[in-house]
């Protein structure tokens, strides 16, 4: 997840590009019901004309670290974490600092998953090493049965 401001590309006093939830939902491979799951969780926040949304470049800055932090494993109670802080108007240097405690937090838990996965590997390697080699001891005799019984019947 490479990480810019919440409010990246906002732009004051200038009339700033607006985006559909269609022009989104496209963009970054999510549904528009993932989209207005977003916005019920309060993590984004467009604009309305009607019934229509109209999202703003903070909205898809948004919505661009929601992607990346849910790819990454990140729930939305982290992300929201991440994004409020934002709102903090330091210079988005608690923004920062949080960010990189919870990457190195999910790094190491993606590094542990990672190990338990390896070893998980490791012993199904060994029983199909083991099965294939009683298949090798076996073979010649189950060849010369003229019917093998079904496996469970006695």
């Amino acid at each position: 997840m490479s990480y810019e401001p919440a409010g990246l590309g906002e732009r004051h006093g200038a009339e700033a590009p607006t985006f559909t939830i269609t022009q989104l939902a496209e963009e970054f491979g999510v549904t528009t019901r993932a989209i207005r799951f977003y916005e019920d969780k309060d993590l984004l926040h467009p604009r309305r004309q009607g019934q229509t949304r109209i999202y703003r470049p903070r909205d898809r800055a948004r919505l661009q670290l929601i992607v990346r932090g849910k790819k990454v494993g990140f729930t939305l109670a982290e992300i929201r974490e991440i994004l409020d802080l934002y709102d903090l108007h330091d210079g988005a240097e608690a923004q920062y600092r949080h960010a990189l405690v919870k990457f190195e937090e999910r790094i190491e838990s993606l590094n542990q998953q990672k190990d338990e996965i390896d070893a998980q590997i490791a012993q199904l390697k060994d029983g199909l090493r083991r099965v294939e080699g009683l298949l090798r001891d076996e073979a010649p005799s189950l060849n010369g049965k003229a019917s093998a019984k079904p496996c469970g019947k006695g």
